[in-house]
């Protein structure tokens, strides 16, 4: 898939590839949002969502005509809820709470048609193909999909060296918020713990010749050295504009008014 192709490019251009999570709400103009804002792709979060089949489908579909980027993040990593996500037609996928190899193995199960996996092809994703032959489905689809696997526990944390080296990996990420709360320190980016256990996932990334996923402020995690990012979700990004405008409106109006100097 050409969006898949095009992401990839951006990861190996050395400069930094800037997405958004859609968690809390999701509607079609956010892919248009992203596109004339900049962003590199989107992610249409499942894991905490049911954002409806034919919404996200009709969402990967948008992205597979513009190319651009739409990847999914599944509610679990069993092979099923893989193939249901492959299914919809992203070019990836944001796997949640990843512990082992083992995992790894399940969702290229879920992913791939045999021999390589077990995946029984359906849904909106069979428009992606110009044919049904396996080798269609191999080189249009299969090796250019992304898949991030997302630390999230101390189980994936011990095993991450592993993981960021399985073939399947396209780049590692980490779920911030559910392992600083593993590591005893929720939410304290800044604890030891957690920034320990940042760093190893970004060295695992990097030993394996990949990049890492965060999850975070932009300029603060492009100086840390990140250039796989996600900045955003859009509810909380309206949330802060509005409150922004907000507060300046009440100053404006308290200068205007003489209310800063008391008169």
């Amino acid at each position: 898939m050409k969006s898949a192709r095009v992401l990839r490019e951006k990861m190996a251009s050395g400069k930094p590839v800037i997405g958004m999570m859609c968690t809390n709400h999701f509607w079609l103009q956010l892919i248009e949002l992203a596109m004339t804002a900049g962003l590199d792709y989107i992610i249409v979060d499942l894991e905490h969502q049911d954002h409806g089949s034919t919404l996200v489908s009709d969402a990967c579909m948008i992205g597979r005509l513009t190319n651009f980027p739409v990847l999914i993040r599944p509610a679990r990593t069993d092979r099923e809820s893989i193939r249901l996500a492959v299914d919809a037609g992203p070019c990836g996928l944001l796997c949640p709470m990843v512990n082992t190899v083992d995992q790894m193995d399940e969702i290229q199960a879920g992913a791939f048609m045999p021999p390589r996996g077990e995946r029984r092809p359906g849904g909106m994703g069979n428009q992606w193909v110009s044919d049904f032959n396996y080798s269609t489905w191999k080189t249009e689809v299969e090796d250019d999909l992304i898949i991030w696997p997302q630390i999230e526990s101390l189980a994936g944390l011990n095993n991450c060296e592993q993981i960021a080296n399985h073939p399947l990996c396209t780049s590692l990420a980490i779920g911030p918020y559910d392992l600083s709360a593993r590591l005893g320190c929720c939410w304290n980016p800044g604890d030891p713990l957690m920034v320990n256990a940042r760093e190893r996932l970004h060295q695992a990334a990097k030993a394996a010749g990949k990049l890492m996923w965060m999850i975070g402020d932009g300029p603060t995690n492009v100086q840390l050295g990140y250039r796989l990012l996600c900045v955003a979700e859009p509810f909380y990004l309206l949330k802060g504009a509005v409150t922004r405008i907000v507060d300046d409106t009440r100053a404006g109006s308290a200068i205007s008014t003489g209310e800063s100097t008391g008169e």
